[in-house]
Order: structure tokens, then C-alpha cells, then sequence
């Protein structure tokens, strides 16, 4: 799975907790989940919870601090992806 489509999936992950969805049609590798996406912070455990299903993964806490850009995440669950492969 390549970056492009983890940003793909990554989108719906993230569409139930953006309460602007428009906002996701332009979300890029800089996009910053609390300040541009306008998530709650409480929600990021729910995100982490809801990615490490939809990609069957298991993301720790020093990882999980990491996932405050949409880049960030998609490097978190790239790692991921390929420790279990």
C-alpha cells in the first residue's frame, strides 16, 4: 500500500470526526489534524483505535504522540504496516 492510498483510506477514518467536511477534500501530508482538520484533541484516541483496525495494526504511545499531521500518521501506519509484514 502506497502513501497515496493511505491518505485515501486515512480520509475515511477521519470523515466522522470532521465536523467540516469539505475540509477533507484538501487535506495533504502537511494538513494538521486539531488546527486545519478542526478535530477535538479527545477524538485523536479514537482516530488511533479506528486506524489501527482499518489497517490491522497496533500503535503505541510514543507513536500515537507522533500522529498530529496527516504525514505523520501516514508514516506511523506505513511502519506499522511493515513491522507486521
Amino acid at each position: 500500500m502506497d502513501r497515496n492510498a493511505i491518505l485515501n483510506e486515512l480520509k475515511k477514518v477521519l470523515t466522522p470526526y470532521t465536523e467540516n467536511k469539505e475540509l477533507l477534500n484538501g487535506i495533504t501530508e502537511e494538513t494538521d489534524l486539531i488546527k486545519d482538520l478542526k478535530i477535538n484533541s479527545a477524538n485523536l484516541v479514537d482516530i488511533i483505535i479506528d486506524a489501527e483496525s482499518a489497517y490491522n495494526i497496533e500503535i503505541d504511545f510514543d507513536s500515537a504522540e507522533k500522529m498530529y499531521l496527516v504525514g505523520n500518521c501516514i508514516d506511523v501506519i506505513l511502519d506499522k504496516m511493515n513491522q507486521s509484514a
